[in-house]
């Protein structure tokens, strides 16, 4: 990044040569990011964060889903940042479906069937729970969806960077990522826009990534998420193999101490850093607060400071005192086996001093 707040400062839309260094430097990061999902660089647009690109991709479909078709469909279970783009079209007077979750927080698959009919404009589901972790069917998704003509939206942002993510494989339309969840810096996403898909821009200006995102582009930040990409495409299977591993070593010596902890969200169907567990008879954020030196939450980061208890958990049908109890604990790339060890005898004390 450094070269590029100091030295190669141009605006990447000039003609001089600091600014052609600049514009090269963000085509360079667009092809990164297309090979990490399996993409081509010319469906790549860079915006500010996987919000913003969440809300590009469903508010910028109206004008591709005016045929008709006003049924929308997503999962109970979504981030904010696609829940509440949809709701807005709900008022709007388009008619949308939230698909429920099994207790394991998958879509059931009975119902997508059922709700995804030629009526169906645009099919939105996640492809790791932000929460959870746990990993939707979303290639069995996008085929009901595109058996019914309808347009199929992946948010990837918990997902891209740490499981092998790839658009075709998918079935994907149109997939979202966040820089900041694979080591890029905050304030840069990605939205992939398959070819030949028609999206409207939500904010007006210049016409920049294919007038989609007008604004001058944030050189240093793309130029980290192209980096990251980079890095992340070429120890993404180790990187994946280890936090597995230490994933299983963190909960294997939480269990063995704490009688009745659980495991919240697919077993075996799940990102490999992310457990999310419900710890028997404490409140998780009076865990938390009992043990400081382990950097966790009680749900997403999104919204840190509540102790409201979680949407994602009471969809997956917890009673509300699991919900309270529960805790989620994400592991790095950098995370090493001593640091499992001692958050896991951090937590471990915390409990039982709560509990005794």
């Amino acid at each position: 990044m450094l070269p590029y707040l100091a030295v190669h400062y141009g605006n990447p839309s000039s003609d001089h040569v600091v600014g052609q260094r600049a514009k090269a430097a963000v085509e360079a990061a667009r092809a990164e990011v297309a090979t990490l999902i399996g993409a081509t660089p010319s469906e790549i647009i860079f915006t500010g964060c996987a919000t913003e690109a969440n809300n590009l991709a469903l508010l910028g479909a109206r004008s591709a889903l005016s045929s008709g078709r006003k049924l929308l469909v997503t999962s109970a279970i979504e981030h904010p940042s696609v829940l509440q783009p949809l709701r807005h079209l709900a008022r709007e007077g388009w008619s949308l479906t939230e698909l429920p979750v099994d207790a394991a927080g998958r879509v059931q698959m009975d119902r997508a069937a059922h709700a995804i009919t030629p009526e169906v404009a645009l099919v939105s589901v996640m492809l790791a729970n932000n929460e959870t972790g746990s990993l939707q069917a979303v290639r069995a998704l996008a085929d009901l969806a595109h058996a019914a003509g309808a347009l199929m939206h992946v948010d990837a942002a918990q997902a891209v960077g740490k499981v092998a993510v790839d658009v075709n494989a998918l079935g994907a339309d149109l997939l979202t990522l966040a820089g900041h969840k694979f080591y890029a810096t905050k304030g840069v996403g990605a939205l992939y826009v398959r070819a030949g898909v028609a999206l409207e821009p939500i904010q007006y200006g210049a016409g920049h990534e294919h007038g989609l995102r007008p604004g001058t582009e944030n050189v240093p930040h793309i130029v980290a998420l192209g980096e990251a990409a980079r890095l992340a495409r070429a120890t993404l299977a180790q990187d994946a193999a280890r936090m597995a591993v230490l994933c299983e070593r963190l909960y294997g010596r939480l269990a063995a101490a704490i009688p009745g902890l659980q495991l919240n969200g697919h077993p075996t169907e799940r990102l490999p850093n992310t457990l999310n567990l419900s710890f028997p008879a404490v409140a998780g954020w009076q865990l938390l607060a009992a043990a400081p030196a382990v950097a966790a939450s009680t749900g997403s980061a999104c919204h840190a400071g509540e102790h409201a208890a979680s949407g994602v958990l009471a969809a997956m049908g917890l009673t509300a005192e699991a919900a309270a109890g529960a805790v989620r604990l994400s592991l790095g790339r950098f995370t090493t086996e001593a640091e499992v060890d001692r958050a896991a005898d951090a937590l471990i004390s915390a409990w039982k001093s709560l509990t005794a």
